[in-house]
């Protein structure tokens, strides 16, 4: 009995490995060709983006809505920066990346919506231009379009996305892997309490990074403050993409 329930476990031990080989190979296989897609996408996206000139990219929460301050504000600082020449890149989506895209739509400016497919959220808002309308399958190829030609980014706020987006937008501007962009947050009181743990925790407790990576981040409360920081900073620096 124990010799034969020693064969039996020995057959299914090498069911399972042959299984796991075969999948392996399979998952190989499949790796393959994903990276063709990948290379579409980069392809795609840059050729868009690079056609429509200087942006500004806005982040926040996709369950933001109408008539929230945050939105409300959202609208009125893209309105604004589109007035002032620059497109305006969101997600996309719903929430806070529809109200930067309405703001670029009454102003006439240019309204880019870089969408991802998700199983919830996020769809097409209707104020993206439609020839700016970008689908990507991939986040990481998304995130490189966001930021590639983008002159500025804004987070208003947001969820763990917005987040994602916030700290390697400023890992990357800390580490000088792209041009020095202006990186602004909206919403002293939303942001405040990262802030001080970023200082303090982060900072000032555990040196794990220097006091002047906080000079990489502004915090504002009004579309005035957002405009008028960015109109500034480009009256000394030139407008081109950041790699």
């Amino acid at each position: 009995m124990a010799f034969y329930l020693y064969n039996q476990n020995k057959k299914m031990n090498g069911s399972i490995n042959a299984l796991k080989q075969r999948s392996w190979k399979e998952s190989q296989a499949h790796s393959s060709w994903q990276i063709f897609k990948i290379m579409a996408e980069f392809v795609d996206g840059f050729e868009a983006l690079s056609r429509i000139g200087p942006c500004i990219s806005i982040f926040g929460s996709a369950r933001t809505k109408p008539g929230n301050k945050y939105y409300e504000l959202a609208v009125e600082i893209s309105k604004r920066l589109a007035e002032e020449g620059f497109g305006i890149i969101s997600g996309g989506g719903p929430g806070i990346m529809e109200a930067a895209n309405k703001g670029a739509s009454i102003a006439g400016g240019k309204s880019v919506g870089i969408n991802i497919d998700l199983p919830f959220e996020q769809h097409p808002n209707p104020f993206i231009d439609r020839d700016k309308s970008l689908n990507f399958d991939f986040f990481f190829v998304r995130k490189v379009m966001f930021v590639k030609y983008s002159q500025g980014f804004i987070m208003m706020p947001g969820g763990f996305g917005t987040m994602d987006e916030f700290f390697e937008v400023a890992t990357l501007i800390q580490t000088g892997k792209f041009k020095q962009s202006p990186m602004i947050l909206v919403g002293k009181s939303y942001w405040g309490g990262l802030i001080k743990w970023i200082k303090e925790t982060m900072g000032e407790e555990e040196h794990n990074i220097n006091p002047e990576d906080l000079n990489l981040i502004h915090l504002f409360d009004t579309a005035e403050e957002v405009v008028d920081f960015m109109l500034d900073y480009y009256k000394t620096k030139p407008l081109a993409p950041n790699f």
